[in-house]
């Protein structure tokens, strides 16, 4: 009960800062597995996301957080887990521990995902380039679809370093779904998918 209602303080207190405007521009919402993968410049990109997508699909759909940064304080940890339902990474791990797996045993739950295939935040208009998570993922369930997003001004809200928000117009640009193809390099997929991220910034 706790969770739903902060759920909905947040949801009114993002389009309130942001305006929350969500473009599908590629593709339709719909109620189907996907791999959303998105810039990333602020620690709110995750929460504009998450209230860029329709109720329906909010509750399917984990975003990727950083256990180190997310999970610092109580408050943190209970409002990604409770509110949000983020799946933990660690950015520093043992030699033997495959960073993936709970992205893995999500999408055999049939989960959809939300990640920032950069790794960190960024200052710049680009995106950094993209690490190998994504093309990973895309080589073992390369039915799902991948849809890129631009989220743009956000770094305006409570840029890097920053911690009181400031009310700015946001939006959230969806692009059209891409797949891995057959033998496609890594390096090759990965640059692809960062220029369709990069392609919805002016639109």
């Amino acid at each position: 009960m706790a969770a739903e209602v902060v759920s909905l303080f947040l949801l009114g207190l993002v389009r309130t800062l942001t305006g929350s405007q969500a473009r599908w521009w590629g593709c339709p919402p719909k109620a189907e597995q996907r791999i959303y993968f998105a810039n990333h410049q602020s620690h709110v990109d995750l929460v504009m996301i998450w209230a860029a997508l329709p109720k329906e699909l909010r509750h399917s759909t984990r975003a990727v957080a950083a256990r180190d940064y997310w999970t610092k304080s109580p408050f943190k940890k209970w409002l990604t887990s409770a509110v949000f339902n983020v799946i933990y990474v660690s950015r520093t791990r043992e030699a033997d521990e495959d960073p993936l797996e709970p992205l893995i045993d999500a999408l055999h739950a049939g989960d959809s995902l939300i990640l920032f295939p950069e790794g960190t935040r960024g200052h710049a208009d680009e995106p950094q380039p993209f690490k190998a998570g994504l093309y990973n993922l895309a080589l073992k369930f390369p039915h799902i679809e991948l849809i890129p997003a631009w989220i743009a001004n956000v770094q305006r809200v409570m840029p890097k370093g920053e911690v009181v928000p400031v009310p700015v117009l946001c939006s959230v640009t969806f692009g059209a779904p891409m797949l891995l193809q057959d033998g496609e390099d890594i390096h090759v997929f990965l640059q692809r998918a960062r220029s369709a991220v990069l392609a919805l910034r002016d639109i």
